[in-house]
């Protein structure tokens, strides 16, 4: 389903965005998670863990709690969970709030409640600047969020993960000592602990850009480059590129959940 916002975005950029969510073909159920919220330009991803029925939970939690959070200060007199940092705008506070919130809300069910002890969630989340043609990227372990503009993609976020924390500390690793290192480890996620670290970045749109926020069950079946040139050919058609981005990740096997949220950036 494709969305568009109600307001027309003022005179700052506008945008049209779609989503789409599979289970894969190695999977038996979806423990991803996202939504499009139009009327706060707001776009999240959420990549659940945890065993059966457990990373469904704390996806969900985290979308729920990032949109419910949003719904709630939306009037200026609103109470916040968490200080203000004054050196950042309100909608950098606003975005990271509500993940640090919804890191509270997944770390205390998961305490409190032995079938879904240990759940936890990846997330990535995009909100478009009030004041400002500029987005705001916040996230939380391996879902990515990239931006595709005149034909290069870059991907905007870090993944927290044992491989990036190896490379950090030593950037000169050789291939066979990489092999050696799991893939599949993330070491920062929502849940595990009752605080969270969150990364937080910002970017200039233009106008044609089209960002893509996604699990690793797209990143990890396909490259940045199908990505890309998938972009280039139907970024137009953002419902379109939604559905062809998944089926490329399960033409290549599909061994998780495939999630794509994607929006082209309109003046």
């Amino acid at each position: 389903m494709s969305y568009e916002p109600n307001d027309g975005g003022e005179e700052f950029m506008n945008f049209i965005a779609a989503g789409l969510s599979d289970v894969g073909r190695e999977r038996d159920h979806n423990e991803d998670s996202f939504c499009i919220l139009p009327e706060y330009r707001l776009f999240v991803v959420a990549d659940g863990m945890g065993g059966h029925s457990a990373g469904d939970v704390a996806s969900k939690m985290a979308t729920h709690t990032v949109a419910s959070f949003f719904a709630a200060t939306a009037q200026e007199d609103a109470t916040w969970p968490f200080s203000f940092d004054p050196q950042l705008s309100v909608d950098e506070n606003r975005l990271l709030t509500s993940i640090k919130l919804a890191n509270k809300r997944i770390f205390d069910a998961s305490v409190s409640n032995a079938e879904v002890q240990g759940m936890g969630t990846t997330v990535v989340g995009v909100l478009f600047a009030s004041d400002s043609d500029r987005v705001y990227i916040a996230h939380v372990g391996d879902s990515r969020c990239y931006r595709v503009r005149d034909g290069e993609i870059v991907q905007m976020t870090k993944d927290h993960s044992l491989v990036n924390d190896y490379l950090s500390v030593m950037p000169d690793m050789s291939d066979a000592q990489r092999a050696e290192i799991p893939t599949n480890v993330i070491t920062r996620a929502l849940g595990m602990q009752d605080s969270v670290v969150v990364d937080l970045g910002t970017d200039e749109c233009r106008a044609g850009d089209v960002y893509v926020l996604c699990s690793d069950g797209l990143s990890g079946m396909i490259t940045d480059e199908a990505i890309r040139d998938a972009v280039v050919e139907l970024g137009d058609d953002v419902e379109g590129l939604s559905t062809k981005l998944i089926a490329l990740a399960n033409a290549n096997g599909g061994e998780d959940n495939i999630t794509a949220v994607l929006f082209r950036v309109t003046e």
